[in-house]
C-alpha cells in the first residue's frame, strides 16, 4: 500500500509551562470548531481585509495533523494572509466518507467567523490543502453544495483551491484511498466516484485553482497533478500548475518552497 505521509509531527501548539498556548498569532488562540476539533489561526497585523486559507493537512485518509503547516501558515500571515491550519477526523477517530468533507467545509466556516471576528473582513475564502488533505479540499471546493454539515459558524463555499501534491483520482490510489471509505471501491463505486474530484471537474468552473506538486515526489505521482489540471482546466477553471524542480512530497509544503507561489498566486486574482 502507497502511503502518504502527514505533514508534520510534534504538538499541534506549544505550551509554555503554565497551561497556556503559544501557537498562531498572540492574542489569538487555537480553539476548537468543533468539539475535539482544532484551528490554529495566523492573523496578519493591521490587515483590515485579507484572503482566508485554511489549511487541511495530509495523512492518507487515516490522520491529519496540521502541525507541519505551521511554518507555511507563519509565512502566508507575514504576507497578510489569515492562515489558519486544522485538524479534520480521518480513519483513526472511525469515520469515513462525508465526515472528512465536512469537517473541511466547517473549518472553512470557521476561518471566515475568525477573520471576521478579529476585524478583518474576508476578501476570499481559500482551501488549501496537502495529499490527502489536497482531495478532500478539493472534494469540499467542486461540490461544496452537495454536502450538509453541521458546523458551528454558518457554512460558506470555497472561493478559489490550492493542492499540494494531491492524490486527486482516487480510483488511481484506491490501496490508500480504501481508509476514507466504509467500502473498497468495488463494493460502493457509486461513492468513490461522488469522491472524486476529477469527475466532478465541471463543477463551479468559476473558481480559480493553483496545483502544485514536486517532481522529486516519489509518494504521488506527478501526473495526479498534471491530469487533474486538465480537466479542471477544459470544465473552465482558471487554472495554474506548477511542478517545482528537485521538491518533494513533503518539501512542497515547506514556507518556502510554497509561500511566494500562494502569495503571488493570490495577488494575481482578480
Amino acid at each position: 500500500m502507497l502511503a502518504l505521509a502527514a505533514c508534520g509531527t510534534g504538538a499541534d501548539s506549544r505550551d509554555d509551562g503554565d497551561g497556556s498556548s503559544t501557537a498562531g498569532v498572540p492574542g489569538l488562540a487555537p480553539h476548537e470548531y468543533l468539539p475535539g476539533l482544532e484551528s490554529h489561526p495566523h492573523v496578519p497585523e493591521g490587515a483590515g481585509s485579507a484572503p482566508v486559507v485554511v489549511m487541511i493537512p495530509g495523512g492518507s485518509w487515516q490522520s491529519a495533523n496540521p502541525s507541519g503547516l505551521e511554518p507555511l501558515a507563519e509565512a502566508l500571515a507575514a504576507d497578510g494572509v489569515v492562515a489558519v491550519p486544522v485538524t479534520i477526523r480521518a480513519s483513526a477517530d472511525d469515520v469515513v466518507y462525508p465526515t472528512p468533507v465536512e469537517d473541511v467545509l466547517c473549518a472553512l466556516a470557521d476561518g471566515a467567523a475568525t477573520a471576521r471576528e478579529a476585524g478583518i473582513d474576508p476578501d476570499r475564502l481559500v482551501l488549501l490543502g496537502h495529499s490527502s488533505g489536497a482531495h478532500l479540499s478539493a472534494v469540499a471546493t467542486l461540490a461544496a453544495d452537495r454536502f450538509s454539515p453541521d458546523c458551528e459558524d454558518p457554512v460558506v463555499a470555497p472561493d478559489a483551491f490550492i493542492g499540494l501534491a494531491g492524490p486527486y483520482d482516487i480510483r488511481q490510489f484506491a490501496d490508500a484511498a480504501d481508509a476514507l471509505f466504509a467500502a473498497p471501491v468495488d463494493e460502493a463505486p457509486g461513492e468513490w466516484d461522488a469522491a472524486n474530484p476529477v469527475i466532478h471537474a465541471d463543477l463551479r468552473p468559476e473558481v480559480p485553482v493553483l496545483l502544485l506538486h514536486g517532481e522529486a515526489d516519489d509518494v504521488v505521482p506527478v501526473s495526479f497533478t498534471t491530469d487533474f489540471g486538465t480537466a479542471l482546466e477544459a470544465a473552465g477553471h482558471p487554472t495554474t500548475v506548477r511542478v517545482l524542480t528537485d521538491e518533494d512530497h513533503e518539501t512542497v509544503y515547506a514556507a518556502e518552497t510554497a509561500a511566494r507561489p500562494v502569495v503571488d498566486w493570490l495577488e494575481s486574482l482578480p
